[in-house]
């Protein structure tokens, strides 16, 4: 993939055959996956590093992206993981100070294929009354039989198994060797600014491969275990929802975000599926069951955690539900030391208001050691 000139056509083309013209906009080539919308209004550079987003065509719903450029402070992780990405504008110059590159030079080193000039507001509105589905973006493919040749070549989410794939491959550690409190994380896919709420909490972490073990985590000797947020369908990952059977088994305290809290469901017994077109942004309402009161919280994710299974499990209750739909985002075991969120309480790029629940989790080990 190399840069190309501003002016230059690109094509979007969904599976049911809408064909979009715009206009090319960071690196050159033809690549595809699931699209989605994110609804934030800042916070594209810790949306684009997301691990959860690998396999996604992703539509910025603001109206202008890029305007405050790149820092690598802003990164969620090793590299961009969106497979393209959707505007309606973009700028080409940035105006933030500490920025060290514009948005398309970012785009062309990661080698992500954009397509701009696009009517992001109407396709969002196309993708929420239509539902997710697979697209295509190319800036060298024009003839629309082309374009359907490699929008068929795309796999579907529905069962698609990516977490392995963006894991880490060895393992690593963040903290004070010496701390009290030891945390294995289980990597799916995991932000880094979800390891440094539990670090900046006095923990030492641990962080290991997708498919790794009880036996392996537990030479560690952690104090508890994390579930890290992650891609693709947890129904397809029957090796993780073993784990974590095992792990509950170990009466630690545990906690999960997002695609750990579908695993730590399906641990349960309780069945997942995959949503009509997702939630992405940080701006979505939540209501804490507990205490009675909402939250704004970051989200991302394309599946979510079957309702009336949940209400037919004895031993979960639902702590959080979404204010929007009333989809499920967060529940908790009533036998072990084990809750889990739908949601990002990390908070990047979004608001602080869910924080608390790594407190929660940090006070659920220290009460257990």
């Amino acid at each position: 993939m190399t840069s190309v000139q501003h002016n230059t056509p690109a094509w979007l083309l969904l599976k049911d055959g809408t064909l979009f013209k715009g206009k090319s906009f960071g690196a050159q080539g033809t690549v595809g996956g699931e699209i989605c919308f994110n609804t934030g209004m800042t916070g594209y550079q810790e949306v684009f590093t997301d691990p959860s987003y690998t396999g996604q065509v992703l539509i910025m719903n603001n109206a202008y992206v890029g305007n405050y450029g790149v820092i690598p402070a802003d990164v969620e992780s090793d590299s961009v993981k969106i497979n393209g990405l959707i505007c309606k504008n973009v700028s080409h110059r940035y105006s933030r100070m500490s920025a060290t590159d514009s948005l398309e030079n970012y785009l062309i080193q990661n080698n992500i294929v954009a397509i701009y000039d696009v009517d992001t507001r109407a396709l969002v509105e196309y993708v929420r009354s239509k539902g997710a589905m697979n697209c295509v973006i190319s800036t060298e493919l024009q003839d629309e039989a082309a374009l359907n040749a490699a929008l068929a070549a795309i796999p579907d989410m529905d069962g698609l198994e990516l977490s392995s794939q963006v894991s880490t491959k060895e393992t690593y550690t963040l903290g004070d060797a010496n701390a009290a409190i030891r945390i294995a994380v289980m990597d799916f896919g995991v932000k880094k600014n979800i390891l440094q709420c539990m670090v900046d909490r006095g923990a030492y972490v641990k962080v290991f491969p997708a498919k790794t073990g009880l036996a392996a985590m537990q030479q560690f000797e952690p104090n508890g275990y994390f579930l890290s947020n992650g891609p693709g369908d947890p129904a397809s990952m029957g090796y993780a929802v073993a784990t974590v059977k095992d792990i509950l088994g170990t009466g630690k305290p545990l906690f999960g975000i997002c695609l750990g809290h579908q695993l730590l469901a399906r641990a349960n017994d309780i069945a997942t599926y995959k949503m009509h077109h997702g939630h992405r942004g940080l701006n979505h309402p939540v209501k804490n069951l507990l205490t009675g009161k909402a939250e704004i919280t970051t989200q991302n994710h394309g599946f979510g955690v079957d309702p009336v299974a949940v209400k037919n499990c004895p031993d979960v209750e639902i702590t959080h539900v979404n204010l929007n739909d009333e989809s499920i985002e967060g529940i908790r075991m009533i036998s072990k030391p084990a809750f889990s969120v739908q949601y990002h309480p990390e908070s990047t790029p979004g608001p602080f208001d869910s924080r608390y629940l790594f407190d929660d989790f940090i006070n659920s080990i220290k009460s257990n050691v």
